[in-house]
């Protein structure tokens, strides 16, 4: 059962879909690990105590802090998006693309073969290397509580328009088998994800897209996602429910909060009264 308020992570890290200014002044406002943690704590206090986060380095830090104090964190939760994909582009731009595999995978000596020789990749291999990766990100989590683990919606979104499916299933699998977690994917265009774990027998499905009144960055807009929401068989998490700020809050809570089908909402806060502002509205619609 998925808490209905996650607590997200892009204004710890600069990300901003309508605004660069802001996306530089929450940049430099959590330069320092502490004023992630503080904002963290905060949202615990408000009895939020799930927290959707990408694999970025500085998690390694802040992961620190919840292994070393659990006595202050009762029941939290992480889950983990991976992967950070500037980490591997940084990486391969400073290290070359053979460096960069020997950073993140130092044993994986049959992964540096493939890249080198240019062989083909079975999909036994496939599941290995897949596995691998996982396995590299999930390490900064050792210890603590991981029950959602998502694929971030860079690698969804492209393995859906390369037809690659069963590099989906193998996801799957590995996160199901290997750390006993729920598989969650998150995407820009949920009906052709949908349609596509459906395919591949993929029932009930964590999925996490954008959703929100007028339709921002959601394909095919939101009537369609209504229905959609209503009709399939998916626990939904919401995200972008304000649409960077188009919608007042109020209007957009109340809004998400009546769909049929969405189960969780995904958002982020820099400050304590704005966590507790959003956490009283979804108190309030969501009977």
């Amino acid at each position: 059962m998925l808490d209905r308020l996650i607590f997200g992570d892009n204004q710890f890290f600069g990300v901003n879909h309508v605004s660069e200014e802001k996306a530089r002044q929450q940049s430099i406002r959590f330069q320092a690990d502490e004023s992630i943690i503080d904002v963290l704590t905060s949202a615990h206090a408000a009895k939020i105590s799930s927290f959707m986060c990408t694999t970025h380095d500085r998690m390694v830090s802040i992961c620190d802090h919840f292994r070393t104090h659990p006595d202050l964190y009762e029941g939290f939760k992480f889950y983990p998006s991976m992967p950070y994909a500037h980490k591997y582009a940084n990486a391969v731009t400073d290290l070359g693309m053979i460096g960069a595999v020997n950073r993140f995978l130092p044993k994986s000596d049959l992964l540096s073969s493939v890249l080198k020789g240019g062989i083909g990749i079975a999909r036994q291999d496939l599941g290995t290397f897949a596995g691998l990766l996982i396995d590299a990100e999930m390490r900064t989590f050792a210890g603590l509580s991981t029950p959602v683990i998502f694929l971030q919606n860079v690698v969804t979104d492209l393995l859906l328009g390369l037809g690659a499916h069963d590099a989906l299933r193998i996801f799957d699998e590995h996160v199901r088998t290997r750390y006993a977690a729920e598989p969650g994917y998150i995407t820009m265009n949920l009906p052709l994800l949908l349609n596509v774990l459906n395919k591949l027998d993929i029932e009930n499905p964590v999925v996490c897209a954008n959703i929100n009144k007028v339709g921002f960055r959601m394909s095919g807009g939101a009537k369609d996602y209504e229905s959609l929401l209503a009709d399939s068989q998916c626990r939904a998490v919401a995200m972008s429910v304000f649409a960077s700020g188009a919608i007042p809050a109020d209007e957009a809570i109340d809004y998400v909060c009546n769909l049929n089908g969405v189960e969780s909402i995904v958002f982020g806060a820099s400050s304590q009264s704005n966590i507790i502002s959003t956490k009283a509205l979804v108190d309030k619609y969501w009977a």
